[in-house]
């Protein structure tokens, strides 16, 4: 029986994004527990109102309206992890934002050095396990007036992501200790210093 969900195929090697994340953790991190999560969905889901058998339930739609249980668990943490596996590419090849995507990170954070400095304070102030994302909405965050649309930064627990919130997802950090751990033990600061090396930033602009 073909699983209702796969998990997709990295865009590069297990090694490619070293130093910034080694292809043990990679490796670890993509086969075992993203993996997991798309095993689990797959038994859950069958026979369920999640069902997407007739093709009209995505990941992406369980992962926005399920919110609660082992399905929105699973759901939320294997959708999650296809955002963070697919924004990278190898640390030798580094790249920057284009003219447009710069220009909104300016106005919304002051330049780029702004953002990595705010990202990096959610992240390392997130207590336990879950994401930081950079996302698009209109937010009280972004000291925007009502219904403008900016780019800013979301802590989420666990399996939670900004799609629940009604929010555009763009750029994400896992920050569940088994995403850096091998690499950078405790010094989660220093991980998403790193992670900006490896970040496909054709990518990000292509989710605006």
């Amino acid at each position: 029986m073909n699983p209702l969900f796969i998990l997709p195929l990295l865009g590069y090697n297990f090694g490619d994004v070293a130093p910034v994340m080694s292809a043990a953790t990679i490796e670890t991190h993509y086969t075992k527990h993203a993996q997991a999560y798309f095993d689990n969905l797959n038994r859950l889901v069958p026979g369920t109102e999640w069902d997407n058998a007739s093709g009209k339930r995505s990941l992406e739609d369980i992962a926005r309206e399920a919110t609660t249980g082992p399905i929105a668990q699973n759901a939320g943490q294997a959708w999650n992890h296809v955002m963070f596996f697919e924004q990278f590419r190898p640390a030798s090849q580094p790249n920057q934002p284009s003219d447009d995507l710069l220009a909104l990170i300016n106005q919304s954070f002051g330049s780029l050095e702004g953002l990595r400095a705010e990202f990096k304070q959610a992240a390392t102030s997130l207590f336990g396990s879950g994401w930081v994302w950079l996302v698009m909405g209109a937010s009280e965050h972004a000291n925007t007036t009502s219904g403008d649309r900016r780019l800013f930064i979301q802590k989420c627990y666990n399996d939670d992501n900004p799609l629940r919130h009604g929010l555009q997802p763009i750029l994400v950090a896992d920050v569940w200790e088994h995403a850096y751990y091998l690499d950078y033990r405790n010094r989660r600061g220093d991980y998403i210093d790193n992670l900006w090396q490896a970040i496909n930033w054709q990518v990000i602009a292509d989710r605006l």
